[in-house]
């Protein structure tokens, strides 16, 4: 009976960022909304871009409880991003919504970047070698 007590049948649920911004970036509309509607809606953005002030970026991060097999681990159960960009006088020109989903076809390069000044040479190799070994012996 004790440990039923302690049992909830709705899992709690950890918000940041605005809540529901799915269904409030429906609202916006291209070519009409502007930025002063944009921030009656959703409020200051989160993030500007740094190379275009015009671009704001707003999030909504939801975990969860895990289940008791899992002992409670956290899980994320949506992790959107709405990325807005205006022209230069203030009208919504573009507006894109980033899921869980999309963002994880987001392809990598496989290239690697070498990094040539982390390389010793061999007397700094040794001598950093011999250093260590004095540390020790104290």
């Amino acid at each position: 009976m004790f440990t039923l007590s302690e049992c909830q049948l709705k899992k709690r649920n950890k918000v940041h960022g605005i809540n529901f911004l799915e269904n409030r970036s429906k609202v916006l509309n291209i070519n009409s909304s502007n930025q002063n509607d944009v921030i009656n809606l959703l409020g200051k953005p989160h993030s500007k871009s740094l190379s275009n002030e015009d671009k704001w970026h707003y999030f909504e991060r939801i975990k969860e409880s895990g289940d008791i097999y899992k002992l409670g681990k956290k899980e994320l159960v949506s992790n959107n991003v709405l990325e807005l960009e205006f022209d230069k006088y203030g009208i919504l020109v573009k507006k894109e919504f980033f899921n869980k989903d999309k963002m994880n076809k987001v392809k990598y390069s496989e290239n690697e970047t070498v990094n040539t000044t982390s390389k010793k040479s061999f007397v700094d190799s040794f001598l950093s070698s011999i250093r260590q070994k004095m540390k020790r012996k104290k």
